[in-house]
């Protein structure tokens, strides 16, 4: 789960990741903390979008016209935002709206930005996202996939940029995404209930410790939060130099072809995670051991379930990918 959420932090075209796991296992602490990790921003101050003061795919069009105009954009630092989206949330508040009425008596383009306006450049969490409205999942993913949002109304149509990091998580007793929307997310990691005595009465003890003094917990573990948001940034600045040889891409695409797995988006978030997991290791290299530790969260959920077939799909994606490329089954 962590490593599925810092992949998709150093390279956010991967497409989000699904996380679905039993009650109380920590899913949404885990993904609330992300944002402590990640370096700060800069954006344009005045601008409701986060827009980036220089790279214009990351601008909204009212602040590339400013651009073309000369005008000096104040510029300020802020950290990422986690933007939480509500189960009942309307379309209305999530993509935004337009007032028709100021937009016809004054001439005007009355946008009230939603939450994806918020969440550009930044992350968008829906708990529970099994039990979200479909219809608002699709326009979620339409944005991620585009890394813009269209509002249209009365035939006033505004858009503005909706690049961010989509992180769902949910319990499958609630309820199980539809295959085409689960395959929409990038990766998916499956969390499970510590079993370990030990490791168990270690969390139980963690806590206690952060509730009694929050403030001294969190120094203690400052100089390693440090260090990963370090890793990160030197992952995110390595990234465009990572390659991946010819022989690899083909095993990966084979690996997908004999998982008969729908479409391609399996082999292109593969490659992408591949690539990010080196960088992130500080390598321009992709290596088979990075593939085999992505490969499984890429594709488990893409699979077509049989539902008389018991094989964990995690087991089965391993199984396949040590065949192709020719590796030792860990046992």
């Amino acid at each position: 789960m962590k490593l599925a959420l810092m992949l998709n932090v150093i390279d956010p075209k991967i497409g989000g990741v699904m996380i679905m796991g039993d009650r109380g296992t920590g899913k949404s602490t885990t993904i609330r903390a992300l944002t402590d990790l990640l370096p700060e921003i800069e954006v344009v101050a005045d601008d409701p979008f986060n827009s980036h003061p220089f790279d214009a795919d990351l601008q909204s069009d009212e602040v590339r016209e400013r651009v073309r105009h000369n005008e000096s954009l104040p510029i300020v630092k802020k950290q990422v935002t986690m933007i939480d989206l509500p189960l009942g949330a309307t379309e209305d508040r999530v993509c935004g709206t337009i007032d028709i009425e100021k937009a016809l008596s004054e001439g005007v383009k009355a946008f009230e930005p939603g939450l994806l306006a918020k969440a550009n450049r930044g992350i968008l969490y829906i708990d529970e996202v099994n039990l979200l409205d479909d219809h608002l999942v699709d326009v979620l993913l339409d944005s991620a996939a585009s890394g813009w949002n269209t509002v249209e109304r009365e035939g006033i149509s505004i858009r503005h940029p909706a690049k961010f990091v989509l992180v769902g998580s949910g319990n499958p007793e609630e309820g199980e995404l539809r295959p085409q929307l689960l395959d929409r997310f990038g990766m998916h990691a499956e969390i499970r209930t510590v079993k370990e005595p030990a490791l168990r009465v270690k969390i139980v003890e963690q806590r206690t410790e952060f509730d009694q003094a929050p403030r001294k917990f969190l120094e203690t573990y400052n100089p390693q939060q440090s260090e990963i948001q370090s890793k990160l940034v030197r992952a995110m600045e390595l990234l465009k130099s990572v390659t991946i040889d010819l022989e690899l891409r083909l095993n990966i695409s084979q690996v997908c072809s004999e998982l008969d797995v729908d479409g391609l988006r399996g082999d292109i978030v593969t490659n992408r995670a591949a690539k990010a997991i080196a960088a992130l290791e500080g390598r321009t290299e992709v290596t088979v051991n990075d593939i085999k530790r992505v490969i499984t969260l890429c594709l488990r959920h893409r699979l077509r379930k049989d539902p008389l077939e018991s094989i964990d799909s995690g087991y089965k994606v391993q199984k396949i990918f040590s065949q192709v490329f020719g590796v030792t089954e860990e046992s």
